[in-house]
């Protein structure tokens, strides 16, 4: 089957087409032909090397987390992070074809193509969390940050039914114009230097930018206020000084205090956000597809900030 290897660390261009063979079910297991993979930001850092010490990741391998696609004649979502099947390398997402526990086959519901359903995999649990976490009021602002990212556009879909005041946060046009399409009360284009100076205070933060960004960010949240960090997309997460979050009564909550869910928590909220998705609350944001060959130029674009929304392969 045709596969995307990574045989070294490095940058896209590592990402190399290639034949392996296909990953044998083994007892319990079921074999998915891939329709659709996800591509996160995360695989983008692991490819280049980063979280050698977090994540098992060794070259080589086939990168990629999330597929959709038919199993025994079944349209399913799952997450091949579970090392199974009898192969040579790690088989991820980015392949023709992925073998995963039965246990982690999730149903897509009517109402949803492949596409829509993976691109929820990951980012519907993330949605459930930060929600739980920064626990919105009607009539709230909220700043959301890197508004147009896969979590960021769930997050302005699902905070203004709520009643909350979002102000989205992103950069550049395309990027302004689509979360102003998705009901943003307010959008800041954060390509500008001064930028915080249009967003006044606010009651939280939802940081999925991180670095410079992100405590630019901290900095506009009210006294008493909260802040979630949950992105790298500026290369590292936001570090809040503790001393002046607590001096100004700002709950911080960071990706590792969110709190880890066990399987079934996590299969739990992924249905809950497809059906919810089906019947129409949200709608994931599928920016751009890559044919499976050109998965550097998928990393590439998600590298250049060019990408908007979810980035898929589409082998």
């Amino acid at each position: 089957m045709r596969a995307v290897l990574v045989e070294e660390f490095g940058g896209p261009e590592v990402l190399r087409p290639v034949d392996v063979p296909a990953p044998e079910p083994g007892p319990g297991e079921g074999a998915i032909a891939v329709s659709a993979a996800d591509v996160m930001f995360l695989d983008t850092l692991l490819r280049s090397g980063w979280g050698e010490g977090f994540f098992p990741v060794r070259p080589p391998y086939v990168p990629g987390s999330g597929v959709a696609g038919t199993c025994a004649g079944r349209r399913v979502v799952a997450d091949t992070k579970q090392v199974v099947g009898r192969s040579e390398i790690p088989v991820g997402g980015y392949a023709e074809q992925a073998v995963v526990p039965e246990s982690e086959l999730i149903p897509i519901p009517d109402g949803l193509t492949d596409q829509q359903a993976v691109a929820l995999l990951h980012d519907g649990p993330t949605l459930q969390s930060l929600l739980d976490a920064v626990a919105p009021s009607p009539g709230e602002r909220a700043l959301v940050l890197a508004a147009a990212g896969g979590a960021g556009v769930l997050l302005v879909q699902e905070l203004t039914p709520r009643g909350v005041h979002v102000v989205a946060a992103a950069r550049g046009s395309a990027k302004t114009s689509l979360v102003r399409s998705l009901g943003a009360a307010e959008v800041v284009d954060y390509g500008s230097p001064s930028w915080t100076s249009h967003v006044g205070s606010v009651d939280a933060v939802l940081d999925g930018a991180g670095s410079a960004l992100g405590r630019a960010g901290f900095g506009l949240v009210a006294d008493g206020g909260r802040f979630v960090s949950y992105g790298t997309a500026g290369g590292e997460f936001a570090s809040p000084d503790p001393d002046e979050a607590a001096r100004r009564r700002i709950a911080v909550t960071g990706l590792t205090d969110l709190p880890r869910l066990d399987r079934a928590a996590r299969r739990a909220h992924v249905e809950r956000t497809l059906t919810e998705a089906a019947e129409g609350r949200y709608r994931p944001v599928i920016g751009q597809t890559f044919p499976l060959e050109k998965a550097s130029d998928a990393h590439a674009a998600i590298a250049a900030r060019t990408a908007v929304g979810k980035t898929l392969l589409v082998p």
